[in-house]
């Protein structure tokens, strides 16, 4: 599959999620083979491009692959502006988010609200592909609510645009997360333009990858919820799919724990002293959910070793913390002490 002149190694690619998909979060997903890892989406207003944000955002390095750049906005030439800004500082592509349900992005008729007035979603793609000279692609959703799917209109002027990728999340704006995802309206969008088409909604597994590529005919997935706390996971769905399994390796208990402890110091790394053991507390929490859900941990010591690292305010502390955890699930005895018992001090 190539974005325009551009090929990824492979379909299976990290989503962009606002506070989660940081620099550490994609290298980490790029090493473990994902074929890309798309930035947490940045606001087309450039006043905002030199907070520290922002700049956190635009931060890349080889290791984490293609440099994809999601932008968000609703005023064309605002979001032409920030493309050829986000190009210049070396994005590969630029992404243009159709697709954010939260109330504070389409309350300023931007992301998903965007849906609603497909004369200017053709403008702003336009314009936008038109400034750059980097490929151009889209994340959508179905349409704005259940009766008024459109997806297979925005595509078609997206491709007349000249988009180069289009993603699409199975859900409308007013969905939100709410329910499960459909496949349907992807299959006719795959069928309606000849650009290629990723399907993105509740893909957790490879197996659950093979049935919505066989369902949509998608040239790929985007994993996105699933991934939090199992960063391997679209890596492991990537080398399944290659290789014609059925069912993608869960990495052991651990090599889980090791990449848990690697991701917790490029967050302190990247993020400094003050935030990064702020912004690893939810880190911690998606592995335990993750961990609990593959029965290494009961939910009640999931919950204490949870509000145990939650308390923790040093990085020092917190990777302490995980090897305590990491000691309790290892030792020949799967039973594991209240976390609130445990001495966490240096």
């Amino acid at each position: 599959m190539h974005i325009g002149g551009l090929k990824p190694c492979n379909n299976v690619f990290l989503a962009p999620m606002a506070g989660a998909t940081d620099l550490p979060m994609r290298e980490l997903a790029v090493e473990l083979g994902a074929g890309m890892a798309v930035g947490e989406m940045q606001s087309a207003d450039l006043s905002l491009a030199h907070s520290r944000k922002t700049t956190q955002r635009q931060r890349h390095s080889a290791r984490a692959g293609l440099r994809s750049v999601q932008i968000v906005g609703y005023d064309p030439q605002q979001l032409a502006e920030a493309a050829r800004f986000n190009a210049d500082l070396g994005a590969d592509i630029i992404d243009i988010n159709m697709g954010c349900p939260a109330k504070k992005v389409c309350r300023r008729a931007a992301g998903s609200a965007l849906l609603a007035d497909e004369a200017l979603v053709g403008r702003i793609l336009e314009t936008v592909v038109t400034a750059v000279d980097v490929p151009v692609t889209v994340k959508i959703r179905t349409g704005t609510d259940p009766e008024h799917r459109n997806g297979v209109t925005i595509a078609r002027i997206a491709e007349s645009a000249g988009i180069q990728m289009l993603t699409v999340h199975g859900r409308t704006r007013a969905d939100r997360f709410k329910g499960y995802a459909e496949y349907q309206t992807i299959a006719e969008i795959v069928h309606a333009v000849t650009i290629p088409v990723i399907a993105n909604g509740d893909i957790d597994s490879a197996q659950k990858a093979q049935r919505v590529l066989m369902m949509t005919g998608a040239a790929g997935v985007m994993i996105g919820r699933a991934a939090q706390g199992q960063l391997w996971l679209p890596g492991a769905i990537a080398s399944t799919l290659a290789a014609g399994d059925e069912r993608a390796r869960t990495p052991a208990l651990s090599e889980q724990l090791r990449l848990q402890g690697d991701h917790l110091v490029r967050l302190h790394d990247f993020h400094g002293n003050h935030l990064g053991p702020r912004i690893a507390r939810k880190h911690q929490a998606w592995l335990l959910e993750s961990l609990t859900a593959q029965q290494a941990i009961s939910r009640e010591d999931a919950r204490a070793w949870r509000q145990t690292f939650n308390r923790l305010e040093s990085a020092k502390e917190q990777v302490k913390c995980l090897r305590k955890l990491t000691d309790a699930l290892m030792s020949a005895s799967p039973a594991t002490a209240p976390a609130s018992q445990m001495s966490v001090a240096t």
